[in-house]
């Protein structure tokens, strides 16, 4: 009987997980759409010159 009851309470968290994601999806895709709105064009920037020469002498240290 005890397996039964678990797996009641696994299909009601399973229920509540699913219902909390659909909750949230608008949501994901609100703030996705505003920090690629917002970021972009930033993230789509080239690397500076002197940013990459750091990077290089930092992998050669190691």
């Amino acid at each position: 009987m005890n397996g039964s009851n678990e797996n009641r309470q696994s299909s009601k968290n399973s229920e509540k997980e699913t219902s909390d994601m659909q909750d949230e999806a608008p949501f994901n895709v609100w703030l996705s759409r505003g920090l690629h709105r917002l970021f972009d064009d930033i993230a789509n920037e080239p690397i500076p010159d002197e940013l990459l020469k750091l990077i290089q002498n930092d992998k050669n240290i190691k």
